[in-house]
């Protein structure tokens, strides 16, 4: 199994399409997964390769043998169930797209993850949340004086405000963005609830104490940003990247990662443990506070996009942890 297998369908009926509608195909079919889960299936399969050449088995097609043996390999090396469940994903992915017989179904392999499971668990791990105090700490980092720090203060309050997964923060345009007279109307064309990209809308309320519509406004008008990506990379030179005339059909625009070490870049210069934190920490922290402070389940869900009441049962339940405690009145 080649990396570049995962996301195409079987070389045999490619072969038999001229070069511009193979292409097509590709396309759409890599299309049908998350751009996300493309990358991690890609990275999943390059390590299941790897092991294979190492140890002299053949990739595609695997044989069930091979793959519980690799997914031991993989659970001996202190992988957590969830990487070796998605790893197992994308081999069987990528045998189905490859029209080979797919090894995952075998029993004794289901067998070997299930064991996997109970061995190491399944908790997954949490990324502390940043609630509103502490976002108040890493805005009060940040430098307002620079496009650098102007735009960090956007992508932090607004980040928090809209309980924006990574993914979504950085796929915003300035089109997404309407003007209300309470605040912002942000547009989310694609989401990980939402891969038909039918879209939904987020409500930006201008706010009093964080004020992320007014931090919005200031960076694109500091960056000069009318269209295209909101968030965009700053050079050290204090460049907007992507700015250029000869860039404006493809303007340069913030990754997923960058997200994340934006936030534990503050997060350490708070003096906060920053290997706690990640992207996730401003959805979780404004879910968090939105629990905290009493709001509706549904009216979070609301802002957050979650499908599923439970996961964010699970936050509200962790907020209200020490709340009317069972044992609060003879502890």
């Amino acid at each position: 199994m080649t990396p570049s297998a995962l996301p195409v369908i079987a070389p045999e009926f490619v072969s038999e399409l001229p070069v511009e509608a193979a292409a097509l195909v590709r396309a759409y079919q890599q299309a049908s997964k998350a751009d996300s889960t493309v990358r991690a299936y890609r990275s999943d399969v390059q390590v299941f390769q790897a092991w294979c050449e190492r140890f002299g088995f053949r990739s595609l097609p695997a044989s069930p043998e091979t793959v519980a043996a690799f997914l031991v390999h993989e659970a001996e090396a202190g992988r957590s169930a969830s990487t070796i469940g998605r790893r197992l994903a994308a081999i069987s992915y990528g045998h189905k797209l490859g029209k080979a017989t797919d090894p995952t179904d075998d029993e004794d392999v289901r067998a070997t993850m299930k064991g996997i499971r109970r061995r190491v668990g399944t908790a997954p791990t949490q990324k502390a949340a940043a609630t509103v105090d502490i976002l108040q700490m890493l805005l009060a980092r940040t430098s307002p004086d620079t496009l650098t720090g102007k735009r960090d203060r956007a992508l932090l309050a607004l980040g928090f405000a809209g309980a924006f997964r990574r993914s979504e923060l950085v796929a915003l345009d300035v089109e997404d963005l309407r003007e209300d007279p309470e605040g912002l109307r942000v547009m989310v064309r694609r989401s990980k609830v939402d891969q038909e990209g039918r879209g939904f809308e987020k409500a930006i309320p201008t706010g009093r104490y964080i004020q992320p519509v007014r931090l919005v406004r200031e960076w694109l008008a500091a960056a000069a940003i009318t269209e295209g990506p909101v968030f965009r990379p700053v050079s050290r030179s204090g460049r907007v990247r992507g700015n250029c005339a000869q860039l404006v059909s493809q303007p340069a625009r913030l990754t997923d990662r960058s997200v994340a070490n934006i936030i534990k870049a503050y997060c350490a210069a708070a003096g906060l443990d920053a290997s706690t934190f990640g992207a996730h920490s401003l959805r979780a922290g404004y879910i968090t506070t939105a629990a905290e402070r009493g709001a509706d389940l549904a009216r979070i869900m609301d802002q957050s996009g979650h499908r599923d009441p439970r996961t964010v049962v699970g936050y509200i339940r962790r907020a209200n942890a020490f709340k009317g405690h069972s044992g609060s009145g003879f502890l």
